[in-house]
């Protein structure tokens, strides 16, 4: 390896420290600004002194405070924020994910149609009122179902035992479209908790709990570390089925590993929060242009960045528009033009890296 090649790779890697500190720091300082927006404005200083008496069990410190302070902070806004920080770096960390292994630029958990069989799930859950794990009943029946809808996308997009990259957001959106029709089916016999099943299905972070943090959180760490683990071999089979088979990665034994893993996170996160579409699609695409492809960069990036681009669009519609508008509409209504020039762009035959 030459010397200027060795520069530009310290230098890459320099970029790239530099980048993921920035996004965390970035990441903090939106939660914290988000905790203190809304109809009651908190300073940074008590959101931090509500925070460190809850950790420290220290009611000292909250004195002088209203009473109503500690309250709206860790029960009413930072369950939502949090949700929000975890559930969109959930999505990104699916996207990277899918669009890696699938190696194609409009893969995501909502296109891929994943989405629509994890809410085809929870709404069964939620209509036949299934209680018997508790908090986990609806992500159980959730993750059943993107499983279910994974499989059936890859079966449709399968030709002489190789994934067709160009039909599969084709099977996505036919599966998909079959699912809605079901949802819809759902909806008509819930009749008095139609309401609970539409509210839901457009997706929102208002009923957040600490129970949900706790399950979204330890599904996006366990898929982050499961991810990072095998990011090089994720890296090397982008390079082709018989590329990586020779440099001794068990290719087929990976991709179901990680699109388990994958469709495992997007169905917690749906069974959480609702539909929230295009997180998996617009993130991984941004932080490509400022990272590169080694998903090994990607991947903490999109984590970053996913939880920043999803708790500002909740905080703009929760505490700056005079009308709470349901999140999945809001990412809908900003993911559906960046997925038609990322269409268009691979209409024309750019490269995907």
């Amino acid at each position: 390896m030459s010397l200027n090649t060795t520069t530009m790779l310290r230098h890459s890697d320099k970029k790239f420290y530099f980048l993921t500190l920035v996004l965390a720091v970035c990441t903090i300082a939106t939660i914290t600004l988000s905790t203190g927006m809304g109809y009651m404005s908190i300073g940074a200083g008590d959101i931090f002194r509500v925070i460190g008496a809850h950790l420290f069990g220290d009611p000292g410190m909250l004195d002088g405070l209203e009473k109503t302070v500690p309250y709206v902070v860790m029960d009413v806004r930072l369950p939502r924020i949090l949700t929000a920080a975890l559930v969109g770096a959930g999505l990104a960390m699916s996207g990277v994910i899918y669009q890696g292994i699938l190696l194609n630029p409009l893969a995501d958990p909502y296109t891929l149609g994943i989405s629509s069989g994890a809410a085809f799930g929870a709404s069964l859950a939620l209509l036949a009122n299934v209680t018997a794990l508790g908090h986990f009943s609806t992500p159980l029946f959730a993750f059943v179902g993107a499983i279910a809808t994974l499989l059936v996308v890859m079966r449709l997009s399968t030709f002489n035992g190789q994934i067709s990259a160009q039909t599969l957001i084709l099977s996505g959106v036919i599966v998909g479209a079959i699912l809605s029709a079901g949802i819809s089916f759902l909806k008509y016999l819930a009749d008095e908790q139609v309401a609970i099943i539409v509210f839901w299905l457009m997706g929102s972070f208002s009923s957040s709990t600490w129970t949900g943090v706790m399950l979204v959180g330890c599904a996006v760490l366990f898929g982050g570390t499961v991810t990072v683990f095998l990011g090089r071999d994720l890296n090397i089979m982008s390079l082709g089925r018989r590329s990586s088979d020779s440099l001794g990665v068990e290719t087929a034994k990976i991709r179901v590993i990680l699109l388990l893993t994958a469709s495992l996170v997007t169905a917690v996160c749906v069974a959480i929060t609702g539909i929230i579409g295009f997180i998996g699609l617009i993130v991984p695409h941004l932080m490509r242009y400022l990272v590169g492809p080694d998903n090994r960069k990607l991947l903490p990036a999109s984590i970053f960045a996913g939880a920043i681009l999803l708790l500002l669009a909740d905080t703009v519609t929760r505490a700056v528009l005079p009308v709470e508008v349901p999140i999945g509409v809001l990412t809908a209504l900003i993911g559906g033009p960046f997925f038609c020039v990322i269409f268009r762009q691979k209409q024309k035959g750019k490269s995907y890296e």
